[in-house]
């Protein structure tokens, strides 16, 4: 079979996707299966179930996935994430987050242990062949990094992979200590498409048309983009001794004034350390015009907050939907079909269209 998408793997060759992945609303359907059930989702911290027996239900990707799942803390502190959905007729089995030392249905009391596996239901005692391993609530990979919770629904490559590149520059930042900030995170709604959110987010090709404080703060020409298997990273240094993280002396970037590391996670993932941080950005599809993106901020020295690459965070995300939205107004022209790529500016452009035609194709 002929694949759907083609994008050359040597990028001073390639065209980028064309305009129609970004219209096609069977595809942004078909998108749910083939790339975001693959792959995995940051779902919160661990202070959702800060105490053994406690549970915390919520819904992945609301709007686009819907999936009810359910994270929860056993007496032994093991953390899973099962589906919140029972396996008797259906319906949600928890409904509020707190303590539990068990999950019941409360529509025909069907009953789990925390880890998800099935331990009683009244009036089925003449069932046959019961219980089956298909009782028991369906359990998901979970990866934790300090005290930050991934999952996968069905992903089709390892995440440890993934944490171990973001680990290679920032494992050196104490995470456990990292507390969120509710102030400092929020919702955007941005009326695009969500890849072309994420094309604007992978390249720092425009810094300099579109963000003028902070292309004051970076120093565009060191600008960096570093690709990995199914990560990308943006380092933005600057001419400025302040500001900047002070890394061990062991550090791959010892000795360079770095003001940001941007890490993107495919799909739709950004981690944006700084100084001060981290801010997490989650690109949450709601069709082909509109998108939510969530700020969630987790702060590690409040003296740095507001200072240098990090600081004015909600003027840049203003700033690049201005952008984003312009774009998709233009992607939608009868006479856009596909552009080029810089090959020494949009490297992550380029590595995020490869990798959607790929899970596309398969």
């Amino acid at each position: 079979m002929e694949d759907k998408f083609k994008i050359q793997t040597d990028i001073s060759k390639a065209e980028t996707l064309p305009a129609s992945f970004y219209r096609d609303k069977d595809l942004f359907e078909s998108v749910k299966e083939k790339v975001f059930l693959k792959s995995w989702q940051w779902i919160g911290d661990e202070n959702l179930v800060k105490l053994p027996q406690s549970v915390h239900p919520f819904v992945l990707l609301d709007g686009y996935l819907t999936e009810p799942l359910l994270i929860t803390k056993q007496a032994d502190e093991t953390i899973s994430c099962l589906s919140n959905v029972c396996t008797h007729r259906g319906n949600l089995v928890a409904l509020n987050p707190g303590k539990s030392k068990k999950l019941i249905c409360t529509y025909h009391g069907r009953r789990f242990g925390l880890d998800g596996s099935f331990e009683s239901m009244p009036e089925f005692e003449e069932a046959i062949d019961f219980p089956r391993p298909c009782d028991n609530l369906h359990t998901f990979p979970i990866e934790k990094w300090g005290p930050l919770l991934f999952a996968g629904l069905n992903p089709s490559f390892e995440f440890s992979g993934v944490l171990n590149k973001m680990k290679e520059r920032v494992g050196f930042l104490p995470l456990d200590t990292f507390f969120l900030d509710p102030v400092l995170s929020k919702d955007f709604l941005v009326h695009a498409h969500w890849a072309l959110y994420c094309d604007n987010y992978l390249e720092g090709f425009h810094v300099p048309f579109v963000h003028e404080e902070l292309n004051n703060v970076l120093d565009y020409g060191s600008y960096k983009t570093e690709i990995y298997d199914y990560c990308n990273l943006q380092i933005g240094y600057t001419d400025q001794a302040t500001d900047v993280f002070d890394l061990p002396e062991d550090h791959i970037d010892y000795g360079k004034n770095v003001a940001a590391y941007y890490y993107w996670v495919f799909p739709n993932m950004m981690f944006n350390f700084y100084p001060w941080g981290l801010s997490i950005n989650v690109v949450k599809p709601l069709d082909v015009n509109r998108t939510k993106v969530s700020f969630i901020s987790y702060v590690y020295d409040p003296s740095k907050l507001e200072k240098g690459a990090g600081s004015g965070l909600e003027k840049v995300e203003r700033e690049d939907e201005f952008v984003v939205e312009n774009v998709q107004k233009g992607v939608n022209s009868s006479f856009y079909k596909a552009g080029r790529f810089s090959p020494t500016r949009e490297k992550g452009v380029h590595h995020f269209h490869r990798l959607l035609a790929k899970f596309i194709n398969e």
